[in-house]
């Protein structure tokens, strides 16, 4: 079973430390050998950075030099962060050293790539666009541009820093987008009511409010991580015995991998018997961009209650710690995304201000553009004229009906 640190290291650098774990008791012996020689870029989601390949072939190739690994099996967290970790790179095979040049200048070669396309843009036919250099330059945190050629130290601790800091601002830039993306459902349906007559648009509202009444019409929610939450998973999910419930085998059964830690994945997979009675697949009127909202708000609010060391992870200690705590018994049901404001009207205004600005721009981009289009067809028709011109003079000078004004 592989310990607290390498949890930790897939949490904190994106799941991406291929650690050492012992196999479930469920899993089928034929398929363990597959099941170990799995690369590290199958078992692990897609962290959403826009390094996500480089980061994942660094610490791959990485966690298969022997030294490195042992360097890893016994750090801490605050030797990852740090960067004392980092400096074991100059211990690790020279083989490995060379791969991790080479991964480096391809990382290198894709982001020049990219800057140039952005470039490209602003010069080419989206004239008048503006780049934003500090943007372009936030593409190279993760790596020393300064050493394009070769990986080192620094390289390595740039990528854990860049991996750590953006996870750690994930679910913020998460509730910022679903933010935004309320406020445009809202914009569009008041914008389509605009555009309705005055019966159609009070039968178009009383239905809103009928969709919104019954959507909030559903079995009581559950405080995510209390008592009585944690014994409907046991009831309906495991299939059994209320009256049985034990914590500590609760915890085992949904501990899928079987490290010793309820990472975020498994966290979020005892929350969907809730999101149930809220949310339908089926049913058209159920928002599921906000039943994926509604799960991060409650595997935030168990991490907030039960992770004490804050390391992104839920220990067999720590959750035994939390069923002892007064949250732990809590009867309130929990307020949904319904019941919640998630936005003031005024924000809404300064959004929708936002988004006329941003069509304004669009077209006075798109009549410059269009402008630019007629006066190079202008040219171009000019040019085909004086293309013809010459072509007839040539033609007359091989037919003999001009003079060729360069003989004497």
């Amino acid at each position: 079973m592989r310990s607290k640190v390498l949890a930790c290291c897939e949490l904190v650098l994106l799941s991406l430390w291929l650690c050492i774990q012992s196999v479930p008791i469920s899993v089928d012996k034929t398929t363990e050998k597959h099941q170990e020689e799995e690369p590290v870029s199958q078992q692990s989601p897609d962290t959403g950075l826009h390094y996500d390949r480089y980061l994942r072939e660094v610490i791959d190739y990485l966690e298969k030099d022997p030294h490195f690994r042992e360097k890893l099996v016994n750090a801490n967290m605050d030797d990852i962060k740090n960067g004392k970790l980092s400096k074991e790179l100059d211990f690790v095979h020279h083989s490995f050293r060379t791969k991790l040049d080479e991964l480096k200048r391809e990382e290198m070669n894709r982001l020049r790539l990219l800057i140039k396309a952005k470039h490209d843009m602003q010069n080419g036919n989206a004239a008048g666009w503006t780049v934003d250099h500090q943007a372009l330059l936030r593409q190279f945190e993760h790596l020393n541009h300064m050493n394009p050629e070769t990986f080192e130290v620094e390289d390595l601790d740039r990528l854990i820093r860049s991996a750590t800091s953006d996870l750690e601002n994930y679910d913020n830039e998460r509730h910022d987008e679903f933010k935004r993306y309320e406020m445009m459902k809202e914009h569009e349906r008041r914008e389509h009511l605009k555009n309705m007559n005055g019966e159609d648009r009070k039968r178009e509202e009383q239905h809103y409010e009928e969709m919104k009444k019954k959507h909030a019409e559903h079995p009581k929610v559950n405080h995510p991580g209390s008592e009585d939450q944690l014994k409907e998973v046991w009831k309906e999910a495991d299939g059994l015995d209320p009256e049985t419930f034990e914590p500590k085998t609760f915890f085992k059964l949904h501990d899928s991998n079987d490290d010793g830690f309820l990472d975020e994945t498994e966290l979020e997979a005892l929350f969907t018997k809730e999101l149930e009675k809220v949310y339908n697949p089926q049913n058209e009127d159920d928002d599921m961009i906000e039943m994926e909202e509604e799960r991060l708000r409650m595997r935030e609010h168990v991490m907030n209650e039960v992770d004490t060391d804050k390391d992104r992870l839920v220990s067999l200690s720590e959750f035994l710690e939390a069923t002892k705590k007064a949250e732990y018994l809590e009867k309130d049901e929990w307020q949904t995304l319904d019941q919640l404001p998630l936005y003031t009207e005024d924000e809404l205004r300064e959004y929708e201000q936002q988004l006329a600005n941003e069509e304004n721009d669009i077209n006075k981009k798109s009549v410059e553009l269009q402008k630019q289009r007629e006066e190079l067809e202008r040219k171009q028709k000019e040019l085909d004229a004086q293309r013809m011109g010459l072509q007839q003079v040539k033609y007359n000078q091989e037919l003999g009906f001009l003079p060729d004004f360069h003989q004497k």
